[in-house]
């Protein structure tokens, strides 16, 4: 996979969260569940992607765009994530019927 990412966002990530966002690339894809983010028209398709890197569950936000992931933004999970993404997680496991 090819993760694309403007230098100066990535550059201000490192600064603010340690993570660059160089790092998408290494996130656990296997354990990686997205949803489209439409809380507002943003001009081209976003999906928020949480999966793990390491022991943590990360979030990312990212468009596709030339045949690669371009991100827009990394961090780590927040709670409310790390709820529903185990809830999610539970749902597809266990599948109804």
């Amino acid at each position: 996979m090819r993760v694309r990412f403007d230098p100066a966002k990535d550059a201000k990530n490192i600064a603010e969260r340690e993570l660059p966002f160089s790092l998408v690339e290494d996130l656990d894809w296997h354990t990686a569940i997205a949803r489209e983010d439409r809380r507002k028209d943003y001009g081209e398709r976003r999906i928020l992607v949480l999966a793990y890197l390491g022991s943590r569950l990360h979030a990312a936000m990212v468009t596709y765009q030339n045949r690669a992931v371009h991100v827009i933004s990394f961090r780590k999970a927040h709670w409310k994530e790390v709820g529903w993404y185990e809830q999610q997680k539970g749902r597809q496991d266990f599948p109804a019927g």
